[in-house]
């Protein structure tokens, strides 16, 4: 007999970083010493998302590829620029308001800088390279090895200090980002480490999304669901409006701009990390950590269908640019790492995003 555990899980958006973060908020929620009751490797597994998150960012930094063509500097460079930027704005405007810790009171009680920022910061990968494959972008997709560099607590750590709040030492910048980098110096160093540590990057995902759901309390975060929702559309509206018109600004026509305005899977860890790095943010990080997933939810679903009505307009303006037969929608995704189209003759291969990009 076999059950179809894995395609079941995929059917939901983000479904291999959400479900297991679900099932571990649901363990912990019920019984919270669970992990400590049975110790040893079970209790490791209840509790080692930091470690688990390390060994992932050698694996996708290996993925990246450095050897990026002019066009895809450019276009990966104006995107990974772009989302960066809103973030650091954003993250001003918020931080002048509420500060490093939640709203605690009224209709946005749980919201935070910290989860806005985080929500902003990372693109869901595996969304971006399958809707720029449905519709015969192999180079747009390609963009993305220069794009995962986003990946990670360590752009949201520059915003946060960028926007005057709790900053980092140095020390602890530099290890955030380290781990991304060792796996691009291996990985652009030798072809063999970087086929043998790929495969890796999705492998990854639903053991960290457990880990970090077993320190989610559900009976704290009610609100998360409208305003997860919030949060999300948000996202597709801040992203996809300034992504959009700085796509159109080097030349692009917008597409994959749109394509990026999404969260990946794996940003669900990132208030938790920059928690750990930064005490002052612990109060904010259970309840950023449900928002941001329910924006990873949002953004899977509703990105591929904002993306597809705009190049069915661009097929109408278009047509011999924009053939009939490559515009099919293709499934939100898991927010993890997924397949690269095949990249046109001279592209680099494209970095494998692992959360939704996780």
């Amino acid at each position: 007999m076999s059950i179809p555990i894995k395609a079941t899980v995929e059917r939901v958006p983000g479904g291999m970083m959400l479900v297991p973060l679900l099932l571990g908020a649901v363990i912990n929620t019920a019984h919270s010493g669970t992990g400590e009751f049975f110790g040893s490797f079970t209790g490791a597994l209840f509790s080692g998302s930091l470690t688990i998150l390390a060994v992932f960012y050698v694996c996708m930094g290996a993925t990246i590829d450095v050897r990026t063509t002019p066009y895809i500097l450019k276009k990966g460079g104006v995107l990974l620029v772009t989302k960066a930027v809103i973030a650091i704005v954003v993250g001003v405007v918020l931080g002048h308001f509420i500060g490093e810790t939640p709203v605690d009171g009224g209709a946005f009680a749980g919201i935070s800088t910290l989860a806005v920022v985080a929500a902003l910061n990372d693109t869901n990968g595996g969304l971006y390279m399958a809707l720029m494959g449905q519709f015969g972008r192999s180079k747009d997709a390609a963009a993305y090895s220069l794009m995962s560099l986003e990946s990670g607590p360590f752009l949201t750590m520059v915003t946060l200090g960028v926007a005057g709040l709790s900053s980092f030492p140095w020390q602890t910048m530099l290890g955030a980002i380290l781990p991304l980098l060792i796996g691009m110096i291996l990985g652009n160093l030798d072809p063999d480490m970087r086929r043998f540590l790929a495969p890796a990057v999705p492998v990854c995902i639903p053991f960290f999304g457990f880990a970090l759901g077993t320190g989610i309390d559900l009976e704290t975060v009610w609100t998360a669901g409208l305003l997860g929702i919030g949060l999300g559309l948000f996202v597709l509206l801040v992203s996809g409006t300034t992504l959009f018109t700085a796509d159109r600004l080097v030349g692009g026509s917008g597409l994959a701009g749109l394509a990026a305005a999404s969260t990946a899977g794996n940003a669900a860890a990132v208030p938790a990390l920059v928690a750990a790095a930064n005490p002052v943010y612990e109060e904010a990080a259970e309840k950023a950590t449900v928002l941001v997933a329910a924006a990873v939810v949002v953004t899977s679903l509703l990105v591929p269908v904002v993306t597809l009505a705009y190049y069915k307009r661009l097929q109408r303006r278009h047509p011999d640019e924009y053939p009939a037969d490559t515009a099919t929608a293709p499934a939100a995704g898991d927010g993890g790492a997924a397949p690269a189209p095949k990249p046109a003759p001279g592209t680099p291969r494209t970095a494998a995003h692992g959360s939704e990009r996780a």
